[in-house]
């Protein structure tokens, strides 16, 4: 009997890799610490492909790599991993979000984007929006947008310092908000809990994005719900002051709950649904609608 064939095409192969890389990371998060044997056996693969890919994620900083095995990194409310790194986390999760995100924008509306591989996703979604204004500081957003060449488009660029995520931070982005006013923001963010509210491990980038939620009436928060827990540095914005969050229905029940109750509406995209345009969201049964 012939063995099946090895993908030719690069993009397969590639495909392949960030497939498992998901699976790994998914095991890494649930267990705290695995095992090359347990992974092999979980994938398929040799020991051998495990240890390139641990050694991938390792480079990446999304764990770290240990004798037999791999573990969650340490996490400190200040760490701020790079939009690589990012961007190879719960990316199913993230694309449903972006989807879920882009049916709430219309034509001629006057939007503001901040930094994150989530709004890097969205981004990609509304390039067919006709007569759209966007403000951003986000490099990569700007990018994408830029790349569609629309005439009835125009992208306004904060400017400031730029830091690892590929954000413009600073007294030059606040200081280009501040006269601004925005329909709506979509916001990314690092981390969300009861407490501390929508977070960031960047002092500058938190002051920037409050820059953003002071120019709208209607912040939409995107945050997977790995987000949920995670506490970085600085405050961005209480979660009351979201009139609209979009995650995904990996939360947890308790979350849920106690998002419905903060948030003006609270919407739960379907990852499954991540391959097509067509997403399919839950919204609370009780969400508050905001006078």
């Amino acid at each position: 009997m012939s063995s099946p064939a090895a993908p030719t095409d690069l993009g397969s192969s590639r495909a392949l890799a960030r497939q498992r890389h998901e699976v790994i990371l998914a095991e890494v998060r649930r267990r705290g610490a695995v095992r090359v044997s347990d992974l092999a056996g979980l994938l398929g693969v040799s020991d051998m492909t495990v240890r390139r890919d641990l050694e991938l994620l390792d480079e990446a900083g999304l764990l770290e790599k240990v004798h037999g095995g791999a573990t969650l990194p340490d996490e400190r409310s200040t760490d701020e991993p790079g939009f690589e790194a990012k961007l190879q986390r719960n990316t199913r999760e993230k694309h449903a979000i972006a989807l879920a995100a882009a049916a709430l924008v219309r034509p001629g509306a006057a939007i503001g984007i901040t930094a994150g591989t989530t709004t890097y996703q969205f981004a990609s979604h509304i390039i067919d929006i006709p007569d759209l204004t966007v403000v951003t500081n986000s490099v990569r957003v700007a990018d994408v947008l830029h790349q569609s060449q629309r005439p009835d488009r125009t992208v306004v660029l904060t400017g400031g310092v730029r830091t690892p995520s590929d954000a413009l931070v600073g007294p030059v982005a606040v200081g280009a908000l501040r006269s601004l006013h925005l329909d709506s923001v979509f916001m990314g963010v690092h981390g969300m809990s009861s407490r501390a509210g929508f977070t960031t491990p960047n002092l500058m980038e938190a002051e920037t994005n409050r820059a953003f939620a002071h120019a709208t009436e209607h912040l939409v928060v995107l945050a997977d719900h790995a987000k949920w827990g995670v506490t970085g540095l600085s405050s961005m914005a209480s979660l009351d002051d979201a009139a609209v969050l979009i995650t995904d229905r990996g939360l947890a029940a308790a979350a849920r709950d106690e998002l419905t109750d903060r948030v003006g509406r609270l919407v739960l995209a379907d990852p499954s649904f991540a391959d097509s345009d067509d997403v399919r969201t839950d919204r609370s049964p009780h969400e508050r609608r905001r006078a």
